[in-house]
C-alpha cells in the first residue's frame, strides 16, 4: 500500500512548467504540468550530462532539457530517438486538484544519483 506525501495544488505548477520537490541528501524531484493539465514527475536530472529537467519547455508529454535540447519523455523518463538513456520517473496522483507522490519511492529511488559538478569546482572533484 503506498504511502502519499502531498506536494502542492495542481494550480501551484505552472502550465507548461514544473515546481521541484527537495530530498534531503538526494536529488530533487521536478513535477511537470503540462497544457492539458497532466502532471509527471521526474528526476530533475537529464540522462545526458544532468541539466535540470525542471528548468525546461514541456510540450505535449515530453519536456525538453534546458541545456542540449533533449527531449525526455514526462511518462517514462526517455529521451527520445536518436538520443538514449533515461531518468528516474517517479508515481504521482492528482485527487481533488492535489498532487501526491508516493513517499516510499521519494525516500528510496535514485539515492545513489550524483549532481553534475561544472566549472571550476569540476576540476577539483575529478
Amino acid at each position: 500500500m503506498s504511502n502519499w506525501k502531498e506536494i502542492c495544488k495542481v494550480e501551484d505548477i505552472p502550465v507548461l512548467g514544473a515546481r521541484r520537490v527537495l530530498r534531503p541528501n538526494a536529488i530533487a524531484v521536478a513535477v511537470f504540468r503540462n497544457a492539458e493539465d497532466k502532471v509527471f514527475a521526474l528526476l530533475d536530472r537529464c540522462p545526458h550530462k544532468g541539466g535540470p529537467l525542471s528548468q525546461g519547455i514541456v510540450f505535449g508529454e515530453n519536456v525538453a532539457c534546458p541545456l542540449h535540447n533533449w527531449t525526455i519523455g514526462l511518462a517514462d523518463g526517455c529521451a527520445k530517438a536518436p538520443d538514449e538513456g533515461c531518468t528516474t520517473p517517479f508515481t504521482c496522483k492528482v485527487e481533488g486538484g492535489q498532487v501526491f507522490l508516493d513517499a516510499a519511492e521519494l525516500a528510496s529511488k535514485a539515492l545513489d544519483a550524483v549532481a553534475p559538478v561544472a566549472g571550476p569546482c569540476a576540476k577539483a572533484a575529478a
